[in-house]
């Protein structure tokens, strides 16, 4: 014989440790008032208990009979970190490690930790929660039924797991034997805990496709006595209704045997189905049995669900029958009499608005004055009506957002403009509308270029084969520009003119003149890669220069960020006594461009007669050609282009630091 506790795989639904409930959005509901995601969690109790709640009952289990089971113990002691393991993943370890032991001793301790869960767990709002099903325990199973039923439907994946509840008999469905014992503790101290009875409570196993378990209820209740019925009476045949006043009084309601044949309905089903009735009285020729699901339609199994909440859609043959599909919710009441048992089915249709109503070919007069789905069919109106207006107003805040976001994409544009035409700090001062007054900045370094031949180019060049010559080498100083962090100041004709020091940033200023010598460079090999329209390589000469300047916007039409003074011009005069594809240098840049250790640039000493003459030299200054440059940490046999690299990455990541 197979042992009952081999474990089976695990079913989805009970290797999840949140809610069988989809999320409550109950965040601004007080904790102390009972709601449904208290019940939720009461039931949660009985089918799917966390580890955390396992794991309280498992110690409070030891203390009690660690002597009697040692094997508890150990395994308190191996779980104590449980935040690793799926939901009843932990509770098979426990059912595993306890048939290693003894597997006669693993019903009587699952047992036990139900009957603990109870005792841990079952307290405060949970304790009120499970009083709320019923004010004994056996309305309290026959609430189960319902109440786990509603809160599955609000799962997306509904699975097999559920109860089914009757007189004395609770029917569990489940994939885990060890799952069954487990609640079958809990019921036990359920009993005696929360309603003071003495239940003798046996369980089952029935066999199937899908397995399940049978819960017999033995409950001891203390004999009260009968109420006097002289005056009022509970008993049917005393009932001073007549069937056709009940009919009216209940529209939606149906009487059919334990053959499921109708043989009593109700005024509104009467209007819809008129003679129809006449032809037929099977119940599922008229209804379609939608919940319970995978319901056997039997009478005996329809009997068993009377504490399950039921749909039912209408059905009918007929191609005028307008109220087909018309679903009706609504719960089965057994009828118990000397001559035959039969179902009586009680409910209202399921309609949210008028529109409903009539498209069903109803009324609202057809809906009983007691019966809420009045309201709830008003209320649906009144509830679209504030949708629409909810609607209107979402598309309202859509368009100012939508507005507010192209403005924001504007700003974007023009500060982006605004920082091409300007350095950053006077474009942000610009875009704020404040004043931008001249400055003086020390130790900026300024380049000044132009094509050697210019003039003659242009001569014998049409105008679009000098501007196609200018933009396909300008285009890549452009993108220097961004490579290197250099300002472009202007270009007039063939003159490119570029600085760096404009704006003050501690960490890199050391490296405002390297940086500049790495776009002279970069110029002079671009260069020598590009050609006239006559087919010969373009030269360029450089002059590079570091001073003080004077700064400022000029104009308001068309304004322009402008350098100043005395050195402006000394820089330009550098550019004018260089030679071709060479760079010509200050000595003040030359002292720029030997702070950093790492940095090693290669000069060429010229004579002090190449100096400008505004140039005020001390003795025995000069001026140099920028030869080259190598990176120490890099290969000296590597190009040049890979040394700048190096020492871009350097400057970059010292930036981030």
């Amino acid at each position: 014989m197979t042992c009952p506790f081999v474990q089976r795989k695990p079913v989805d639904a009970f290797q999840r440790q949140q809610s069988t409930v989809a999320d409550f959005d109950l965040q601004d509901i007080n904790d102390d008032s009972l709601n449904l995601k208290h019940i939720n969690e009461a039931l949660q109790l009985l089918t799917a208990p966390s580890n955390q709640a396992i794991n309280q009952a498992l110690q409070s289990l030891t203390e009690k009979y660690g002597e009697k089971y040692p094997i508890l113990v150990k395994l308190v002691e191996e779980k104590n970190n449980i935040s690793s393991f799926p939901n009843y993943d932990y509770l098979a370890d426990i059912q595993n490690a306890l048939m290693e032991v003894d597997e006669a001793t693993v019903v009587d301790v699952l047992v036990l930790l139900g009957e603990e869960l109870i005792e841990t767990s079952c307290k405060g709002i949970i304790e009120k929660a499970f009083k709320s099903l019923g004010q004994n325990m056996k309305e309290m199973i026959a609430s189960l039924d319902g109440v786990y039923d509603v809160l599955k439907l609000q799962e997306e994946d509904l699975t097999d797991a559920g109860f089914i509840a009757s007189e004395n008999e609770l029917i569990f469905t489940s994939d885990r034997m060890c799952v069954a014992y487990v609640l079958l503790g809990i019921l036990q101290r359920l009993s005696k805990k929360l309603y003071g009875e003495h239940s003798v409570i046996t369980m089952e196993v029935i066999e199937g496709s899908v397995q399940k378990f049978r819960y017999l209820f033995s409950i001891t209740e203390e004999e009260k006595p009968e109420a006097p019925t002289r005056e009022i009476s509970s008993d049917p045949k005393d009932l001073l209704m007549s069937n056709k006043t009940y009919c009216k009084m209940f529209p939606w309601h149906f009487i059919f045997d334990e053959s499921l044949d109708l043989i009593q309905v109700g005024a509104a089903f009467t209007k819809l189905f008129k003679n129809y009735l006449k032809t037929t009285k099977s119940v599922t020729n008229f209804f379609r049995f939608k919940r319970p699901v995978g319901l056997k339609l039997e009478f005996d199994e329809i009997a068993k669900r009377t504490n399950t909440p039921f749909l039912l859609s209408l059905r009918s043959s007929r191609p005028d029958f307008v109220a087909k599909g018309l679903e009706i919710k609504g719960q089965m009441v057994l009828c118990k009499n000397s001559n035959r048992k039969t179902l009586m089915f009680i409910g209202s249709p399921s309609l949210d608005g008028l529109e409903g109503l009539t498209c069903n070919g109803l009324f609202l007069s057809d809906i009983p004055i007691f019966d809420a789905t009045r309201e709830v069919i008003l209320v649906g109106e009144q509830a679209r009506a504030q949708d629409g207006l909810k609607l209107r107003m979402a598309k309202l805040k859509k368009e100012v957002e939508e507005g507010h976001e192209a403005v924001s994409e504007e700003r974007k544009k023009n500060v982006s403009l605004l920082q091409l035409i300007f350095p950053d700090e006077v474009a942000e001062r610009l875009w704020l509308g404040k004043p931008v007054d001249a400055q003086t900045y020390d130790n900026v370094t300024m380049l000044f270029s132009d094509i050697v031949g210019f003039t003659s180019i242009c001569s014998t060049a049409t105008p679009l084969q000098v501007i196609s010559m200018l933009e396909s080498l300008y285009k890549v100083f452009d993108e220097y520009c961004g490579i290197f962090d250099v300002y472009k100041v202007e270009t007039i004709g063939d003159a490119y003119c570029v600085a760096k020091g404009l704006e003050r940033n501690s960490k890199t200023m050391q490296y405002d003149a390297s940086k500049v010598a790495f776009m002279a460079m970069k110029m002079i090999e671009t260069c020598s890669k590009h050609v006239t329209h006559s087919g010969k390589n373009i030269q360029m000469r450089i002059g590079c220069h570091t001073a003080t300047v004077l700064s400022g916007v000029v104009g308001r039409k068309m304004p322009r960020f402008c350098l100043m003074g005395h050195h402006v011009t000394i820089a330009n005069k550098f550019e004018s006594g260089s030679e071709a594809g060479k760079i010509n240098i200050s000595s003040t840049t030359k002292k720029a461009l030997e702070l950093i250790p790492e940095f090693k640039f290669e000069f060429t000493e010229r004579d002090s007669s190449f100096l400008p003459k505004e140039y005020s030299a001390a003795p025995n200054e000069t001026c140099y050609f920028l030869e080259g440059f190598k990176h120490t940490l890099v290969d000296a046999n590597s190009d040049i282009s890979i040394h700048i690299d190096a020492a871009i990455k350097q400057i970059n990541s010292e930036s981030k630091n």
